[in-house]
């Protein structure tokens, strides 16, 4: 994910509510949301180059998401994939599994937010490795660092607060904030030789470009029963919708 808004037990009726928008290269290969093989405990989408994800639920009362951390020079490709670390943690298995042993330093620069046992964290490994908790509230992380988001983290969390302020149950309204083509400015240090150096200078919650832009928009909510949907709707390098589903799975920590 590039863009998410997290409303993290934010209302009386909602555990957690999750918006975001994944922005990568079109000629990135990815098999859409779904329950995985084997694992179907886990619902995502899996990116097909490396085998993690960008943003996941596990019904064993887990959550993952991640941005890129821009500013901080291009990639590095023998490093280890962002995406193994939200694999591992959501599967509860693996090199990754456990978060508070690992070194995040090794990998590319990064933003993960997690939620456990009643705990969302945020992670982020530049300047150097850190993990904070969330406190409840409405959060919104970009390419940027929690602490300093990208202007269009605000749209994103207020359309956010809105929903929830209607009382509304209908989860399909909050992809029309995700498919926002009004642009906010870019932070000039993005552009460092990150992937996001390919957004515009001026961009919008959604990325129109036909190279690097959105490639699905992805809502999560939980309500306060446990009971959980998770809806993905797919985009190709013309912007175009390809696809959409969605999923119902219970929440049990």
């Amino acid at each position: 994910m590039c863009i998410i808004s997290l409303a993290w037990q934010a209302h009386p009726d909602w555990y957690l509510v999750a918006i975001g928008n994944r922005d990568e290269m079109h000629g990135r290969p990815a098999r859409p949301l779904a329950r995985w093989p084997g694992q179907e405990h886990i619902l995502a989408g899996k990116d097909i180059q490396a085998g993690g994800t960008w943003l996941g639920i596990s019904e064993q009362g887990r959550f993952a998401a991640v941005t890129n951390l821009s500013g901080y020079g291009p990639a590095d490709s023998s490093r280890a994939s962002r995406g193994d670390l939200l694999k591992d943690f959501l599967a509860r298995e693996g090199r990754y599994s456990d978060l508070q042993s690992v070194d995040f330093s090794g990998f590319n620069p990064f933003n993960l937010i997690t939620i456990v046992d009643g705990k969302a964290l945020v992670h982020a490994n530049r300047p150097e490795p850190v993990t904070k908790g969330l406190e409840p509230g409405i959060h919104g992380l970009t390419n940027g660092s929690l602490d300093r988001p990208w202007p269009k983290a605000g749209p994103l969390n207020a359309a956010l607060a809105e929903w929830l302020q209607s009382g509304s149950r209908d989860t399909s309204l909050l992809l029309e904030p995700l498919a926002d083509r009004s642009t906010y400015l870019v932070p000039p240090a993005a552009a460092t030789g990150s992937p996001a150096q390919l957004e515009p200078a001026s961009s919008g919650i959604f990325i129109e470009n036909p190279v690097y832009g959105t490639r699905c928009s992805t809502i999560v909510a939980i309500d306060r029963a446990g009971n959980g949907s998770i809806l993905e709707r797919r985009y190709d390098a013309s912007s175009e919708c390809v696809g959409e589903n969605s999923l119902n799975f219970s929440w049990q920590p």
